[in-house]
């Protein structure tokens, strides 16, 4: 599933709601996976300049925190943008994906990319299954 379907008819009421027994809402999981993926590009991509970001504490956003639809929608197009540039370097015939990446202890894009699929796609299956549990599915996936 990709994220436009994983977050088709997304509804208002649902952004800061908590699934049962979980210790985060669908917006934080997307903001979880948009630094994610923006911390590998910059990686890959400037790991000559790149400035490590602390694990767990960096990657998602404090627990208490909220957001309204704007903010959902600027960590959706956020996460589309940064995954449009990593397609756009998988695409660019001079960028090296099995390049050492500057600074790193052997690292290659392909790796990093490589990475960010993986993660990317266990997320969107676990905010799906968010959606499910918590009822937040739209009329036309019935």
């Amino acid at each position: 599933m990709t994220l436009d379907e994983a977050i088709a008819e997304f509804p208002a009421w649902a952004i800061n709601q908590r699934a049962p027994n979980v210790d985060y809402t669908p917006w934080h999981l997307l903001e979880h996976l948009r630094i994610t993926q923006w911390d590998m590009l910059t990686y890959i991509r400037d790991g000559d300049v790149y400035v490590e970001i602390e694990w767990p504490a960096d990657y998602w956003p404090d627990k208490h925190a909220a957001t309204d639809e704007a903010g959902f929608r600027q960590t959706v197009d956020q996460f589309r943008d940064d995954l449009r540039e990593m397609q756009r370097l998988v695409s660019d015939e001079s960028f090296d994906l099995f390049a050492i990446v500057e600074g790193s202890p052997g690292h290659t894009p392909y790796r990093g990319i490589a990475i960010i699929g993986n993660h990317n796609s266990y997320h969107l299956g676990e905010f799906t299954v968010m959606r499910q549990v918590m009822g937040s599915w739209g009329p036309s996936h019935r």
